[in-house]
């Protein structure tokens, strides 16, 4: 078997139970059908010799009690089928989220958000399959087999040998047949609908470049050859159904037809009574509901296992970051210490190299240097998403690999260049960091970031809609509404990158006194390439190709005529 296959049932063995009562209910649904086809061609077949309602009565109540049963079966049947399918849905979901959590971002960054959002959604969804359509068909149509041994030997020896071996040709033969003309279908489907949705993704977060370079006649002629290609293998895997569907109807007609070259002179020599020659026939047309959805089943497994594949390929990777013994203890204090660190994000080129600084504890310091110099660096290995590979990271007196991530993520708020804002609300936005938050909670981190007055003017105020990714907020709103909803987290250690781009002067100024606010209560580094306003900063740090080359008060750094002053320069003279 599969070994895909396998390590999908093991992640799924939690809900064994629900597949099997679901795949014995199912049984139990096709022989209610099974049963009301053979006492109803019992009752009409007798009903023609005119017999005496007596020898009638056990023929209707068998229509009555499969009848009613046929209808309930069916109906828990379906609960039962849908109840473990989304379970099991659920169980992919929070399986695969929490296996790529960790390989955050080192780990996907080779994968274009369309490919991670297939992979997520789609890929995941088609594991809904693995159940409904492939793991319990077989079992109701074995299941189903046997009932019919049974029943038909009671009859005569050789119409279960015929029901067997027509069992074997439509449940066995014609799968395999479907196998062989829908092979590499599936995973052909599932690269092309991976591929769909990438073109989608890339179309729609980059309408604006197609339409001001005039390249969207390009997009839509690989969309429309795409599509054209996904809509034939998809009109092949219907013919193929059909096909399915056509031979096992062709099987059962040609059971019927053996079976009555048998039963026909048993009936003219009395030894079978006529009335059970519909049974048979019905008992057998009946039974073979259970057959056909083996064939899909076979389609469905290998669409199923490509999927699978592909999320195996991303929860299989190591995660770069490597946690230590866990830390029971809180840090002493939420200093910072970076000790002759490492580190490089190809083994062959390091970017820091026996990097050491302090910042204390609340304090306010400013991480300042021209555009690759290493600055936003800090903030993936304070972070965790990637692992430094020599010296010690210090929160306080413990080393950053022994603080466990729920910890650090407490520990640590980080307003990024690019933050993230939903099509949500306003108040919905700034709650996100802190989902119990008041009213009066939020109000109180919109006025530290000096956006209050603002959303007051909105139609809803904190109840306006901002629309995708905050469409219908500036830059500067956006960078203000993330601010806010930093403020509001209410963390011990603020980092914050470029926290004034897009700001005028004037707004600036007024953010990083909240800042410096804030550093009363909470260790704040700021990463900025701007200068200005800086003179109240406990600590400005200034990095040059991954080194610290001066430190101190903007005062101390002005009088030392070198790397700042030169930069501050340069500055006033693109303003004036």
């Amino acid at each position: 078997m599969d070994r895909t296959f396998l390590r999908l049932l093991k992640i799924a063995k939690d809900y064994k139970l629900w597949m099997l009562a679901a795949s014995v209910i199912g049984f139990f649904t096709i022989g209610s059908s099974i049963g009301l086809m053979m006492t109803s061609a019992y009752i009409i077949a007798k009903a023609a010799l005119h017999p005496s309602i007596a020898e009638l009565q056990v023929g209707i109540v068998g229509v009555r009690f499969f009848g009613i049963a046929r209808g309930v079966f069916r109906y828990v049947e379906r609960y039962l089928s849908h109840e473990t399918t989304f379970r099991l849905l659920a169980k992919f979901r929070v399986w695969f989220y929490e296996a790529i959590v960790p390989l955050f971002p080192s780990k996907l960054l080779k994968y274009k958000s369309g490919d991670l959002l297939t992979r997520a959604v789609n890929d995941v969804e088609n594991l809904e399959h693995i159940f409904v359509r492939v793991i319990a068909p077989p079992f109701v149509a074995l299941f189903v087999l046997i009932l019919m041994l049974f029943l038909l030997g009671s009859f005569n020896f050789i119409y279960p040998v015929i029901i067997l071996f027509s069992f074997l040709i439509a449940g066995i033969g014609v799968p395999l047949l479907s196998y062989k003309l829908s092979r590499k279908t599936g995973s052909r489907l599932v690269k092309l609908q991976a591929r769909m949705n990438e073109l989608i993704l890339d179309q729609t977060q980059g309408l604006g470049e197609l339409l001001v370079f005039n390249q969207t006649g390009k997009f839509k002629e690989e969309f429309a050859n795409t599509q054209n290609t996904l809509r034939k293998l998809q009109r092949k895997n219907a013919i193929i159904g059909g096909l399915n569907e056509a031979l096992i109807g062709l099987i059962m007609n040609f059971s019927i037809i053996i079976i009555l070259i048998y039963a026909v002179p048993q009936v003219n020599t009395g030894i079978l009574e006529g009335v059970y020659l519909s049974v048979l026939v019905l008992g057998v047309m009946a039974s073979f509901e259970a057959l056909l959805p083996l064939p899909t089943a076979v389609q469905f497994f290998e669409q199923s296992v490509k999927s699978a594949d592909r999320l195996f390929e991303l929860t299989d990777a190591n995660a770069v970051i490597v946690t230590g013994k866990p830390d029971t203890r809180e840090p002493d204090n939420f200093s910072i210490t970076f000790d002759s660190v490492q580190f490089g994000y190809n083994s062959d080129k390091l970017i820091y190299d026996n990097l050491s600084f302090t910042v204390p504890q609340k304090s306010f310091t400013a991480i300042v240097g021209a555009s690759g110099a290493g600055k936003s660096t800090l903030i993936n290995l304070l972070t965790r998403f990637w692992n430094y590979q020599a010296g010690k990271i210090l929160l306080g007196d413990t080393k950053l690999e022994n603080i466990s991530q729920r910890k650090l993520r407490e520990y640590i708020s980080v307003l990024p260049q690019t933050t993230h804002l939903f099509n949500l609300s306003v108040r919905e936005n700034i709650r996100f960091a802190k989902p119990e938050a008041t009213d009066d909670e939020i109000i109180a981190a919109a006025k530290k970031a000096n956006i209050h007055d603002f959303i007051l003017s909105l139609p809803d105020q904190y109840g306006e809609l901002i629309g995708e990714q905050g469409m219908k907020l500036s830059g500067g709103e956006r960078r203000r509404l993330a601010l806010a909803r930093a403020f509001l987290r209410n963390s011990p250690i603020l980092i914050c990158d470029e926290p004034t781009s897009d700001l005028d002067s004037l707004t600036e100024q007024k953010v990083l006194n909240s800042l410096y606010g804030y550093s009363k209560t909470a260790t704040v580094i700021i990463i900025t390439h701007r200068l200005f306003h800086l003179e109240n900063a406990d600590q400005i740090l200034v990095m040059y190709n991954g080194k610290i080359i001066e430190s101190g008060t903007h005062n101390e750094l002005m009088k030392k005529r070198n790397y700042y002053f030169n930069m501050m320069k340069v500055e006033k003279e693109l303003i004036v």
